[in-house]
Protein backbone atom coordinates (compact mmCIF):
# COMPACT_ATOMS: atom_id res chain seq x y z
CA UNK A 1 0.00 0.00 0.00
CA UNK A 2 1.26 3.31 -0.82
CA UNK A 3 0.68 4.26 2.90
CA UNK A 4 2.46 1.78 4.30
CA UNK A 5 4.68 3.36 7.26
CA UNK A 6 3.38 6.85 6.33
CA UNK A 7 2.61 9.43 9.01
CA UNK A 8 -0.99 11.13 7.39
CA UNK A 9 -1.93 14.61 9.09
CA UNK A 10 -5.66 15.61 8.41
CA UNK A 11 -6.31 19.33 9.58
CA UNK A 12 -9.86 20.13 10.26
CA UNK A 13 -12.33 17.69 12.41
CA UNK A 14 -15.46 18.49 9.97
CA UNK A 15 -17.41 16.18 8.10
CA UNK A 16 -14.65 15.74 5.58
CA UNK A 17 -11.95 15.57 7.62
CA UNK A 18 -13.40 12.64 10.00
CA UNK A 19 -14.72 10.45 7.21
CA UNK A 20 -11.51 10.85 5.60
CA UNK A 21 -9.57 9.52 9.45
CA UNK A 22 -12.38 6.73 9.67
CA UNK A 23 -12.04 5.52 6.48
CA UNK A 24 -8.05 5.31 6.57
CA UNK A 25 -8.18 3.88 9.49
CA UNK A 26 -10.26 0.71 8.63
CA UNK A 27 -7.53 0.21 6.12
CA UNK A 28 -4.36 0.67 8.37
CA UNK A 29 -3.11 3.61 7.76
CA UNK A 30 -1.83 5.99 10.73
CA UNK A 31 -3.28 9.06 10.57
CA UNK A 32 -3.96 11.88 12.42
CA UNK A 33 -6.56 14.83 12.90
CA UNK A 34 -5.50 18.34 14.27
CA UNK A 35 -8.54 20.01 14.95
CA UNK A 36 -8.31 24.13 16.45
CA UNK A 37 -11.71 23.25 18.88
CA UNK A 38 -10.56 23.56 22.47
CA UNK A 39 -12.56 19.89 22.43
CA UNK A 40 -15.23 17.86 21.35
CA UNK A 41 -18.11 20.18 22.80
CA UNK A 42 -16.54 23.39 22.00
CA UNK A 43 -17.89 24.61 18.57
CA UNK A 44 -21.73 25.77 18.60
CA UNK A 45 -23.76 23.21 15.49
CA UNK A 46 -25.81 24.58 13.18
CA UNK A 47 -28.95 23.35 11.44
CA UNK A 48 -29.18 19.42 10.73
CA UNK A 49 -27.27 18.01 7.39
CA UNK A 50 -29.31 15.38 4.59
CA UNK A 51 -27.24 13.28 3.59
CA UNK A 52 -27.48 12.31 -0.46
CA UNK A 53 -27.61 8.69 -1.50
CA UNK A 54 -24.77 9.14 -4.29
CA UNK A 55 -22.38 11.07 -1.94
CA UNK A 56 -22.91 11.57 2.15
CA UNK A 57 -24.38 8.47 2.52
CA UNK A 58 -22.35 6.39 0.39
CA UNK A 59 -19.74 7.34 2.57
CA UNK A 60 -21.13 6.20 5.82
CA UNK A 61 -21.77 3.00 4.05
CA UNK A 62 -18.23 2.62 3.70
CA UNK A 63 -17.24 3.65 7.10
CA UNK A 64 -19.56 1.04 8.06
CA UNK A 65 -21.65 3.49 10.77
CA UNK A 66 -24.83 3.17 8.92
CA UNK A 67 -26.78 1.26 11.90
CA UNK A 68 -25.47 4.04 14.19
CA UNK A 69 -26.70 7.05 11.62
CA UNK A 70 -29.93 5.38 11.27
CA UNK A 71 -30.97 5.16 15.02
CA UNK A 72 -30.02 9.20 15.33
CA UNK A 73 -31.65 10.17 11.75
CA UNK A 74 -34.34 13.23 12.45
CA UNK A 75 -37.54 11.50 10.86
CA UNK A 76 -39.41 14.26 9.38
CA UNK A 77 -36.58 16.99 9.04
CA UNK A 78 -37.04 16.98 5.55
CA UNK A 79 -40.91 18.38 5.45
CA UNK A 80 -40.62 21.47 3.83
CA UNK A 81 -42.84 24.59 3.21
CA UNK A 82 -42.92 27.32 1.04
CA UNK A 83 -44.53 30.81 1.74
CA UNK A 84 -44.26 33.83 0.26
CA UNK A 85 -43.10 37.32 2.01
CA UNK A 86 -45.96 37.34 4.18
CA UNK A 87 -45.75 33.81 5.59
CA UNK A 88 -48.99 32.24 3.56
CA UNK A 89 -48.17 29.16 2.59
CA UNK A 90 -48.07 28.74 -1.16
CA UNK A 91 -46.39 24.92 -1.13
CA UNK A 92 -46.03 22.10 1.76
CA UNK A 93 -45.47 18.55 1.47
CA UNK A 94 -46.42 17.80 5.02
CA UNK A 95 -48.92 15.35 3.92
CA UNK A 96 -46.81 13.34 1.74
CA UNK A 97 -43.81 12.98 3.45
CA UNK A 98 -44.70 11.84 7.03
CA UNK A 99 -41.20 10.94 7.33
CA UNK A 100 -39.32 7.71 5.87
CA UNK A 101 -36.57 5.33 6.83
CA UNK A 102 -33.72 5.36 4.78
CA UNK A 103 -33.74 1.37 4.72
CA UNK A 104 -36.87 1.87 3.12
CA UNK A 105 -36.10 3.92 0.33
CA UNK A 106 -35.61 7.48 1.66
CA UNK A 107 -32.91 8.64 -0.49
CA UNK A 108 -31.90 12.07 2.17
CA UNK A 109 -32.62 11.65 5.54
CA UNK A 110 -31.42 14.12 8.24
CA UNK A 111 -29.42 14.13 11.20
CA UNK A 112 -27.58 17.00 13.41
CA UNK A 113 -24.50 18.02 12.81
CA UNK A 114 -23.03 17.32 16.16
CA UNK A 115 -24.39 14.06 16.41
CA UNK A 116 -23.16 13.22 13.07
CA UNK A 117 -20.04 14.84 14.27
CA UNK A 118 -20.28 12.09 17.35
CA UNK A 119 -20.83 9.24 15.48
CA UNK A 120 -17.38 9.58 13.69
CA UNK A 121 -15.41 10.47 16.87
CA UNK A 122 -16.76 7.57 18.74
CA UNK A 123 -15.85 5.43 15.57
CA UNK A 124 -12.01 6.56 15.66
CA UNK A 125 -9.25 4.82 17.92
CA UNK A 126 -8.74 6.71 20.95
CA UNK A 127 -5.76 9.71 20.29
CA UNK A 128 -6.97 9.72 16.81
CA UNK A 129 -7.63 13.73 17.19
CA UNK A 130 -5.70 16.14 18.74
CA UNK A 131 -7.46 19.04 19.67
CA UNK A 132 -7.03 22.55 19.96
CA UNK A 133 -4.72 23.01 16.99
CA UNK A 134 -4.78 25.93 15.47
CA UNK A 135 -2.59 25.60 12.44
CA UNK A 136 -0.35 28.22 11.51
CA UNK A 137 2.02 27.51 8.76
CA UNK A 138 4.19 24.64 7.42
CA UNK A 139 7.58 23.68 5.91
CA UNK A 140 8.85 21.05 3.69
CA UNK A 141 10.75 18.57 5.98
CA UNK A 142 12.45 15.68 3.76
CA UNK A 143 10.11 13.88 1.90
CA UNK A 144 6.69 15.30 3.77
CA UNK A 145 5.85 18.58 5.88
CA UNK A 146 6.43 19.86 9.10
CA UNK A 147 3.42 21.45 10.53
CA UNK A 148 3.38 24.28 13.03
CA UNK A 149 0.27 25.14 15.00
CA UNK A 150 -0.30 27.78 17.96
CA UNK A 151 0.98 26.98 21.30
CA UNK A 152 3.76 25.52 20.09
CA UNK A 153 3.40 22.21 18.90
CA UNK A 154 4.76 21.41 15.68
CA UNK A 155 4.32 17.70 14.13
CA UNK A 156 5.79 15.76 11.23
CA UNK A 157 4.03 14.13 8.29
CA UNK A 158 4.89 12.14 5.26
CA UNK A 159 1.33 13.38 3.38
CA UNK A 160 -0.99 16.32 4.25
CA UNK A 161 -4.69 16.47 3.83
CA UNK A 162 -6.30 20.39 4.27
CA UNK A 163 -9.90 19.66 5.56
CA UNK A 164 -9.74 22.84 6.86
CA UNK A 165 -12.50 24.74 5.53
CA UNK A 166 -13.60 27.99 3.20
CA UNK A 167 -10.69 29.85 4.90
CA UNK A 168 -8.18 27.20 4.13
CA UNK A 169 -4.99 27.98 5.47
CA UNK A 170 -3.17 24.95 3.64
CA UNK A 171 -5.11 25.76 -0.02
CA UNK A 172 -2.06 28.15 -0.81
CA UNK A 173 0.67 25.69 -0.29
CA UNK A 174 -1.28 23.98 -3.42
CA UNK A 175 -2.77 26.54 -5.86
CA UNK A 176 -2.74 30.57 -5.44
CA UNK A 177 -6.33 30.20 -7.26
CA UNK A 178 -8.74 32.38 -5.33
CA UNK A 179 -12.86 32.34 -4.31
CA UNK A 180 -15.06 34.29 -6.24
CA UNK A 181 -18.13 36.26 -4.68
CA UNK A 182 -21.39 34.70 -5.64
CA UNK A 183 -23.15 37.75 -5.36
CA UNK A 184 -25.32 36.79 -2.57
CA UNK A 185 -24.61 37.66 1.41
CA UNK A 186 -26.48 35.73 3.89
CA UNK A 187 -27.03 36.36 7.45
CA UNK A 188 -27.51 33.85 9.72
CA UNK A 189 -29.69 34.32 13.19
CA UNK A 190 -30.25 31.76 15.43
CA UNK A 191 -33.35 31.23 18.29
CA UNK A 192 -33.23 29.22 20.89
CA UNK A 193 -35.99 27.79 22.35
CA UNK A 194 -37.99 28.45 19.60
CA UNK A 195 -41.49 27.64 21.04
CA UNK A 196 -41.78 29.79 23.73
CA UNK A 197 -40.56 32.83 22.01
CA UNK A 198 -41.47 32.61 18.22
CA UNK A 199 -44.36 30.47 18.98
CA UNK A 200 -45.81 31.54 15.18
CA UNK A 201 -42.74 30.90 13.47
CA UNK A 202 -41.89 27.39 15.21
CA UNK A 203 -45.84 26.31 14.67
CA UNK A 204 -45.39 26.80 11.06
CA UNK A 205 -41.98 25.14 10.64
CA UNK A 206 -43.75 21.90 12.28
CA UNK A 207 -40.29 20.40 12.48
CA UNK A 208 -39.46 20.65 8.78
CA UNK A 209 -37.85 23.63 6.82
CA UNK A 210 -39.11 26.88 5.68
CA UNK A 211 -38.49 29.19 2.35
CA UNK A 212 -39.90 32.72 2.01
CA UNK A 213 -39.20 34.54 -1.24
CA UNK A 214 -39.82 37.84 -2.14
CA UNK A 215 -38.57 40.87 -3.92
CA UNK A 216 -35.43 39.58 -4.66
CA UNK A 217 -34.82 38.00 -1.22
CA UNK A 218 -34.78 35.04 0.81
CA UNK A 219 -35.27 33.59 4.64
CA UNK A 220 -33.95 30.07 5.18
CA UNK A 221 -34.80 27.89 8.12
CA UNK A 222 -34.95 25.12 9.87
CA UNK A 223 -35.52 23.03 13.21
CA UNK A 224 -32.77 22.44 15.17
CA UNK A 225 -31.96 19.32 17.18
CA UNK A 226 -31.32 21.57 20.28
CA UNK A 227 -34.86 23.64 20.03
CA UNK A 228 -33.88 25.58 18.62
CA UNK A 229 -34.15 27.34 15.01
CA UNK A 230 -31.87 28.22 12.36
CA UNK A 231 -32.50 31.04 9.85
CA UNK A 232 -30.60 32.85 7.32
CA UNK A 233 -31.44 36.13 5.18
CA UNK A 234 -30.53 36.09 1.98
CA UNK A 235 -30.34 39.29 -0.48
CA UNK A 236 -27.57 40.18 -2.82
CA UNK A 237 -25.93 43.37 -1.52
CA UNK A 238 -21.80 44.64 -2.84
CA UNK A 239 -19.11 42.71 -1.44
CA UNK A 240 -18.16 45.14 1.02
CA UNK A 241 -21.37 45.37 2.28
CA UNK A 242 -20.43 44.07 6.09
CA UNK A 243 -17.75 46.55 6.30
CA UNK A 244 -19.32 49.57 4.97
CA UNK A 245 -23.22 48.75 6.80
CA UNK A 246 -21.32 50.26 9.68
CA UNK A 247 -23.81 47.49 11.92
CA UNK A 248 -22.82 46.29 15.34
CA UNK A 249 -24.15 42.50 14.44
CA UNK A 250 -23.77 42.13 18.29
CA UNK A 251 -26.37 45.02 18.71
CA UNK A 252 -29.89 43.25 18.07
CA UNK A 253 -31.86 47.12 18.00
CA UNK A 254 -28.92 47.86 14.75
CA UNK A 255 -29.52 44.63 13.43
CA UNK A 256 -33.48 44.93 13.33
CA UNK A 257 -33.42 48.32 12.13
CA UNK A 258 -31.52 46.96 9.33
CA UNK A 259 -34.00 44.48 8.64
CA UNK A 260 -36.83 46.79 8.90
CA UNK A 261 -35.15 48.54 5.94
CA UNK A 262 -33.71 45.78 3.52
CA UNK A 263 -37.07 43.43 4.21
CA UNK A 264 -40.15 46.43 4.40
CA UNK A 265 -42.04 44.94 1.77
CA UNK A 266 -41.93 41.35 4.08
CA UNK A 267 -44.66 41.20 6.67
CA UNK A 268 -43.39 41.76 10.53
CA UNK A 269 -44.12 38.48 11.59
CA UNK A 270 -40.39 38.11 10.96
CA UNK A 271 -39.28 40.54 12.83
CA UNK A 272 -39.51 38.40 15.91
CA UNK A 273 -36.53 36.35 14.22
CA UNK A 274 -34.39 39.30 14.86
CA UNK A 275 -36.05 40.18 18.02
CA UNK A 276 -35.44 36.92 19.99
CA UNK A 277 -32.10 35.87 18.51
CA UNK A 278 -29.28 34.74 20.54
CA UNK A 279 -26.15 37.33 19.57
CA UNK A 280 -24.26 38.28 17.82
CA UNK A 281 -26.01 37.59 14.42
CA UNK A 282 -23.67 36.71 11.66
CA UNK A 283 -23.12 37.99 8.05
CA UNK A 284 -21.54 35.47 5.51
CA UNK A 285 -20.89 36.34 2.42
CA UNK A 286 -20.94 33.57 -0.18
CA UNK A 287 -17.86 32.60 -2.10
CA UNK A 288 -16.93 29.68 -4.82
CA UNK A 289 -14.37 28.34 -6.49
CA UNK A 290 -13.97 28.96 -10.25
CA UNK A 291 -15.61 26.19 -12.47
CA UNK A 292 -12.74 25.39 -14.51
CA UNK A 293 -9.97 25.47 -11.65
CA UNK A 294 -6.92 23.36 -11.58
CA UNK A 295 -3.39 22.67 -10.34
CA UNK A 296 -0.58 20.33 -10.42
CA UNK A 297 -0.79 17.49 -8.05
CA UNK A 298 2.01 16.92 -5.17
CA UNK A 299 2.91 14.23 -3.58
CA UNK A 300 2.41 14.62 -0.18
CA UNK A 301 -0.46 17.00 0.02
CA UNK A 302 -4.06 17.48 -1.09
CA UNK A 303 -7.50 19.08 -0.47
CA UNK A 304 -11.04 18.45 0.31
CA UNK A 305 -14.14 19.94 1.00
CA UNK A 306 -14.11 23.49 1.17
CA UNK A 307 -10.82 23.90 1.22
CA UNK A 308 -10.85 22.67 -1.98
CA UNK A 309 -13.64 23.63 -3.76
CA UNK A 310 -16.16 26.08 -1.37
CA UNK A 311 -19.35 26.15 -3.06
CA UNK A 312 -22.60 28.26 -2.15
CA UNK A 313 -25.06 26.35 -0.08
CA UNK A 314 -28.18 26.21 -2.30
CA UNK A 315 -27.92 23.06 -3.23
CA UNK A 316 -27.06 21.35 -0.71
CA UNK A 317 -23.86 19.88 -1.57
CA UNK A 318 -21.57 20.95 0.43
CA UNK A 319 -20.86 18.30 3.62
CA UNK A 320 -21.94 15.34 1.19
CA UNK A 321 -19.43 16.27 -1.43
CA UNK A 322 -16.57 17.00 1.09
CA UNK A 323 -17.80 13.52 2.78
CA UNK A 324 -17.50 11.74 -1.35
CA UNK A 325 -13.78 13.54 -1.19
CA UNK A 326 -13.16 11.91 1.58
CA UNK A 327 -14.62 8.51 0.49
CA UNK A 328 -12.39 8.93 -3.35
CA UNK A 329 -9.53 10.24 -1.81
CA UNK A 330 -8.99 7.37 0.54
CA UNK A 331 -10.14 4.68 -2.05
CA UNK A 332 -7.32 6.39 -4.39
CA UNK A 333 -4.49 6.36 -1.60
CA UNK A 334 -5.05 2.98 -1.04
CA UNK A 335 -5.46 1.25 -4.29
CA UNK A 336 -2.79 -0.85 -5.86
CA UNK A 337 -3.55 0.81 -9.34
CA UNK A 338 -1.20 3.49 -9.11
CA UNK A 339 2.67 3.83 -8.93
CA UNK A 340 3.31 6.60 -6.52
CA UNK A 341 1.10 8.57 -4.04
CA UNK A 342 1.62 11.77 -6.95
CA UNK A 343 -0.50 9.78 -9.56
CA UNK A 344 -3.10 8.47 -6.97
CA UNK A 345 -3.20 12.19 -5.54
CA UNK A 346 -3.41 13.54 -9.10
CA UNK A 347 -6.57 11.28 -9.83
CA UNK A 348 -8.58 12.01 -7.08
CA UNK A 349 -8.21 16.03 -7.41
CA UNK A 350 -8.87 15.48 -11.31
CA UNK A 351 -12.26 13.72 -10.31
CA UNK A 352 -13.33 15.52 -7.35
CA UNK A 353 -12.86 18.82 -9.22
CA UNK A 354 -15.01 17.99 -12.07
CA UNK A 355 -17.73 16.83 -9.09
CA UNK A 356 -17.33 19.86 -7.82
CA UNK A 357 -17.68 22.25 -10.34
CA UNK A 358 -20.95 20.51 -11.89
CA UNK A 359 -22.29 20.74 -7.74
CA UNK A 360 -21.21 24.33 -7.79
CA UNK A 361 -22.32 25.19 -11.29
CA UNK A 362 -25.99 23.86 -9.83
CA UNK A 363 -25.84 25.81 -6.77
CA UNK A 364 -25.08 28.86 -8.41
CA UNK A 365 -28.11 27.94 -10.99
CA UNK A 366 -29.64 28.12 -7.91
CA UNK A 367 -28.88 30.77 -5.87
CA UNK A 368 -29.72 33.19 -8.95
CA UNK A 369 -33.25 31.48 -9.07
CA UNK A 370 -34.17 32.11 -5.45
CA UNK A 371 -32.82 35.56 -5.79
CA UNK A 372 -34.35 36.49 -9.25
CA UNK A 373 -37.75 38.66 -9.62
CA UNK A 374 -40.69 35.62 -9.67
CA UNK A 375 -38.45 33.53 -7.64
CA UNK A 376 -41.53 32.14 -5.57
CA UNK A 377 -43.08 31.05 -8.99
CA UNK A 378 -39.78 29.39 -9.92
CA UNK A 379 -39.16 27.79 -6.74
CA UNK A 380 -42.94 26.05 -6.99
CA UNK A 381 -42.37 24.92 -10.54
CA UNK A 382 -38.49 23.23 -8.98
CA UNK A 383 -40.16 21.71 -6.18
CA UNK A 384 -43.87 20.59 -8.03
CA UNK A 385 -41.48 18.77 -9.90
CA UNK A 386 -43.10 20.90 -13.01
Amino acid sequence: MLLKDKKIAVVGGGPGGLTLARLLQLKGANVKVYERDLNKDARVQGSPLDMHEESGYAALCKANLLDEFKKNIRLGADKKIIVNEHAEIIFSDHETKPGKNPSNGHARPEIDRGVLRKIFLESLEPGTVVWDSHFVSMERQDEGWLLHFKKGLSVYADVVIAADGANSKIRPYVTKIKALYSGVTMVEVNVDDAAKVIPHIYALLNGGKIMAFGQGKCLLGGQKGTGGLGFYASFKPEEDWIENSGLDFSDKTQVLTWFKEEYAEWSNIWYELVENSTTPVVPRPIYYMPLDQVWESLSNLTLLGDAAHVMPPFAGEGANTSMFDALELTECLTSDQYKSLQEAISSYEASMRKRASAATKQSLENGERMHSEGALNKMLKVFSGQ
